[in-house]
């Protein structure tokens, strides 16, 4: 066909213009007016050559909606999730606070529980409200000691009972270990000179919290060197009993495999007529049946750490036998464990016994309200424990005598200086000694059996 007969006949050209596209994509149908281009929309013409308001149209924004509403939802439920879950392992962790049985792998999370509540029997659990009515909301005025790892507060029951009620700190990373460590020891332990476990806080408690028996007359460090300090009420024969007493519940504590780590006056309590209640049990260690020492970074008081355990690492029961012996000075001597304010050689009370010891000055350290220089069996006994306390004081583990032999070696002390022949005449003279005399620590070992 030529030209001529095209343009006689007539054709027709499609043109899209661009504008006309964006207008036809958003809905719209393309138009003119005077000549311009129009896009109509549906409600009416939009001169911005589309039928979106901000460039998103109606059938976006329901898409835009339904998924908004959708991701909201789902944020929701994980948010839901993760708070039920976080409040059931909380529930959890304060129950298993409570001691376990640690040579058995429980096969479930309730029954271990089950096995760790089990352990608890004659234990009571008492309620944190209930322990807070008990000491009038935690009074300071109520306040018995501070210790390193908590606050003992006086409290009272329902029943009437005194009661001391120890507030683990909550800043302390190893409560939960020391609580479950002093619930599982003090509830397999019976002994007249160990202050007996009344009960716990139950695993709903915001709080750890241990009760124990109430001991009245305060601790004996109180008694030696703080403030309720009276010679004439721990005149020496007292001083021996405790000696005794605490020695005895030492030794059962030995021969239930369990070290108490921290023997010192302060966790030496006395009830009204001094009888002894040893305790805090914090860093009580069981003690492996098989083995003579374990493996472990030394903790303790200042004073009363064994050197031995200090340099190598290693704690065995002869680590309590050197914090007792520090023990035994503070009662010769009513001296603290540590002054700063003595000289430098003097600081530690366990190096100023030994060099005393050694230079034949001990009645220079020994308390003047004893009678040391006045009655001659306050001297024999004093210089007997004092021989005894220089073998414990060692700086070798293996020279010092164990805790049994102390308690046999105090008993017979006590016996033969303040026994039946007690209202005798207190210049009589005395067959032998009352203790065999310390070794040479260089040369001679002691049977440490």
């Amino acid at each position: 066909m030529s030209f001529a007969e095209i343009l006689k006949r007539g054709f027709v050209l499609n043109w899209t213009a661009h504008s006309c596209v964006r207008c036809n994509s958003s809905g719209g149908r393309c138009g003119t007016d005077d000549k311009e281009f129009v896009c109509l929309c549906p409600n009416g013409p939009n001169i911005h050559n589309t039928c979106r308001k901000g460039g998103i149209n109606w059938k976006l924004k329901i898409i835009i909606s339904v998924v908004a509403v959708t991701v909201g939802l789902a944020i929701a439920s994980i948010g839901w999730f993760v708070y039920h879950r976080r409040k059931t392992k909380s529930y959890r962790t304060s129950s298993t606070l409570l001691p376990r049985n640690k040579s058995s792998e429980p096969s479930s999370k309730s029954s271990d529980i089950e096995k760790a509540e089990d352990m608890l029997v004659g234990v009571r659990l008492f309620s944190y409200e209930e322990l807070e009515e008990a000491t009038s909301n935690f009074d300071p005025s109520k306040e018995l000691g501070d210790g390193g790892f908590g606050t003992v507060y006086y409290g009272k029951l329902k029943d009437g009972r005194s009661v001391a009620v120890k507030r683990l700190y909550d800043n302390n990373i190893k409560r939960a270990e020391q609580f479950r460590n002093e619930v599982e020891i003090l509830t397999g332990l019976r002994h007249p000179n160990l202050v007996s476990l009344f009960g716990c806080s139950s695993k709903q408690s915001r709080e750890l919290l241990l009760v124990y028996e109430y001991v009245a007359n305060g601790t004996l460090a109180d008694h030696l060197h703080g403030p309720q300090a009276n010679p004439s009420l721990l005149p020496w024969s007292t001083r021996l009993k405790i000696a005794v007493e605490t020695a005895s519940a030492l030794k059962y504590l030995h021969a239930s495999k369990i070290i108490h780590r921290d023997v010192k006056s302060n966790n030496i309590l006395l009830d009204q007529n001094f009888n002894v209640k040893v305790a805090d049990f914090g860093l009580s260690r069981l003690f492996p049946m098989d083995k003579t020492h374990v493996s472990t970074a030394p903790q303790g008081t200042p004073g009363y750490v064994d050197p031995d355990y200090h340099l190598c690492y290693q704690l065995s029961k002869k680590s309590d036998v050197y914090s007792f012996a520090v023990v035994l000075m503070e009662l010769i001597s009513s001296l603290p464990a540590v002054d700063i304010t003595r000289t430098r050689q003097e600081i530690n009370l366990s190096n100023m016994a030994v060099v005393k010891i050694q230079s034949h000055k001990l009645h220079e350290m020994v308390d003047p309200s004893l009678g040391f220089d006045r009655d001659t069996r306050v001297k024999e006994t004093v210089i007997a424990v004092a021989e005894l306390a220089f073998q414990c004081l060692q700086s070798d583990k293996d020279l010092r005598p164990c805790m049994s032999h102390v308690m046999e070696t105090l008993t017979k002390i006590e016996n033969n200086g303040f026994g039946s022949n007690m209202d005798g005449d207190s210049n009589g003279d005395k067959s032998g000694p009352l203790v065999v005399q310390s070794p040479n620590s260089v040369m001679v070992k002691w049977d440490s059996k």
